[in-house]
């Protein structure tokens, strides 16, 4: 592991001798994080029953209800769903 700005030589007082690097690191190798993403999405959908399929519709919102779902960040739609979705399981 590389030795980054929190590591212990980097926390000794100045004048003090930091210990000398190991000679040989495990490394491990470099995983591109899209790959690790993939993987995980697989393994977290495993034992599941098959997504829903979605329809596209054009909807009109009050522009404060929209700005607000907006403002909780990225999967706002999905929010949006799960809201009409409690709702309608509430109405029976």
């Amino acid at each position: 592991m590389a030795r980054g700005f929190f590591s212990k030589s980097a926390r000794l007082p100045v004048g003090e001798a930091s210990e000398p690097p190991p000679e040989h690191e495990p490394s491990q190798p470099e995983v591109p994080a899209t790959e690790v993403a993939e993987i995980v999405r697989g393994i977290a959908r495993q034992g599941l029953p098959p997504a829903p399929r979605k329809a596209a519709i054009s909807l009109r919102l009050d522009a404060d209800v929209l700005a607000w779902f907006r403002v909780q960040g990225a999967g706002y739609q999905t929010r949006m769903n799960a809201v009409l979705r409690a709702y309608m399981e509430a109405c029976g």
